[in-house]
């Protein structure tokens, strides 16, 4: 993916535009997540941006550019399907890689806190048999 790409995905859009990533993500963060954690390098990073992009206090523009890569993380279909071993994820994390290098500034020590939180109360609740499927 080109930089082109990622000024189109990451155009952090309308508000009405907004509020329809925040939804999609808030319903499909987790779960999609949880399918990739173990493939994302930067997981930590994730969760915070994603409490990150909820905070109301969080500027617009940067909300708007978190929920776009959000968004495109959660999306059932994209460039390379996230089912193909080893490489399905990988648009997603160079989308998220560019979303982190445009807004990094702005993801608080707060996040780091609630996204260690969410990780360790995840890790918690994953048996050990379950780790072959996550």
């Amino acid at each position: 993916m080109d930089d082109v790409k990622y000024g189109e995905i990451l155009l952090p859009g309308d508000e009405e535009t907004q509020e329809r990533r925040e939804k999609n993500v808030r319903r499909k963060f987790w779960p999609t997540f949880r399918k990739a954690a173990r493939r994302v390098p930067f997981s930590r990073d994730l969760v915070a941006a994603y409490y990150c992009a909820l905070d109301r206090e969080t500027p617009l523009k940067v909300r708007g550019t978190l929920l776009a890569a959000l968004a495109y993380f959660v999306l059932p279909v994209d460039m390379v399907p996230d089912l193909l071993v080893g490489i399905g994820f990988s648009d997603d994390i160079a989308v998220l890689s560019a979303a982190f290098a445009m807004v990094n500034r702005n993801i608080r020590p707060s996040h780091y806190e609630a996204a260690d939180k969410a990780l360790e109360d995840a890790s918690d609740a994953v048996k050990p048999e379950d780790m072959k499927t996550v």
